[in-house]
């Protein structure tokens, strides 16, 4: 491999909030979780699909109230909201009432119930998760990171890719929200085909 002239970067301390020092792209999903009578729904962009077999996760903190709805009931959604979406993902992080430890916030969101666990979804979205909790790894420093499996999917048709070639005309039609951490977004309505090796397979 042939060498190349040094492009100059500048070292951040790896203990310090590094992650805010620069953008990076990230989904925007809605963890719902059952919480007392109701349900909770938060926001998380720390969250990711977990290999091609039915596995999804996000990161959490025990302080938030997600994380120990997540553990007792043993399941969570996923809902994944469209860039006209953004406000209603965002109220989903409003503070909570003193006494019942409710956000008011949430009684204005349109919902809808999952068909297999104990749960709900921001409506409107394009994607849908319903999660049965598969592990939790504690000890990531004040975080954690939540395992689930996947028991069902649900995506709106107009979302649905339907070939493989399917790309430019879905996306235009259908945006998707992405998160552009620290506290930005953005909405994707364009996307390239990435130019694989000859005979890579994954």
């Amino acid at each position: 491999m042939d060498a190349v002239e040094h492009v100059p970067v500048v070292s951040l301390d790896p203990e310090s909030d590094f992650w805010s020092r620069f953008f990076t792209v990230a989904p925007l999903v809605v963890i719902g979780t059952r919480e007392g009578a109701g349900h909770n729904l938060a926001p998380k962009h720390m969250a990711t699909p977990l290999g091609w077999q039915g596995y999804f996760g996000f990161t959490c903190t025990p302080r938030h109230a997600t994380y120990h709805n997540a553990r007792r009931a043993g399941a969570f959604t996923v809902s994944f909201p469209r860039p006209s979406q953004v406000v209603l993902a965002s109220l989903t992080a409003a503070p909570r009432c003193d006494a019942p430890g409710h956000k008011p916030a949430l009684d204005a969101l349109p919902t809808f119930p999952a068909e297999i666990i104990d749960g709900v979804f921001l409506a409107d979205g394009y994607l849908f998760l319903e999660c049965e909790l598969e592990r939790v790894v504690d000890g990531l420093g004040v975080n954690s990171f939540l395992i689930g499996r996947v028991v069902a999917v649900h995506v709106r048709q107009d979302a649905l890719r339907v070939s493989e070639q399917a790309g430019g005309e879905l996306l235009a039609e259908a945006p998707l929200l992405a998160y552009v951490a620290p506290g930005h977004y953005t909405a994707i309505r364009e996307a390239f085909a990435f130019p694989m090796p000859a005979g890579f397979t994954r």
